[in-house]
C-alpha cells in the first residue's frame, strides 16, 4: 500500500506507477475506486515483455474524504494481476 498522497476537491490529482508481468506483454491497466466492484480498462498497445510499463491515472475528486485506488495489469493472455496495488489518498 502506498500512502501520503493528498489532493483538493475540484483539482486534478495524478497518480502514477509501474507495472510488469515478467515474460508476458501487458496489454491493459485497470483502475478501480470502489474496492474492485468495477474496473475501468485502459489498453496499452505496443508494449513488450520484460519491460516495465509506466501508467498514469488522473482523477478530479468531487468530494473530500479518504480514497483508495486499486490498480492491476492485464497480460496478453487476458489474465489480470491477482493482487492489485492499493494506493490510498486523501482529498480536502
Amino acid at each position: 500500500m502506498i500512502a501520503g498522497i493528498t489532493g483538493r476537491v475540484g483539482q486534478p490529482l495524478t497518480i502514477a506507477g509501474y507495472a510488469n508481468d515478467y515474460d508476458r506483454r501487458i496489454c491493459a491497466v485497470q483502475f478501480s475506486l470502489d474496492d474492485g466492484e468495477t474496473w475501468t480498462t485502459y489498453e496499452t498497445p505496443n508494449t513488450v515483455p520484460d519491460k516495465n510499463l509506466y501508467w498514469r491515472f488522473e482523477y478530479t475528486p468531487e468530494q473530500p474524504g479518504n480514497y483508495q485506488l486499486l490498480v492491476r495489469s492485464v497480460n496478453e493472455d487476458g489474465v489480470a494481476s491477482p493482487i492489485p496495488a492499493a494506493i490510498d489518498f486523501t482529498v480536502s
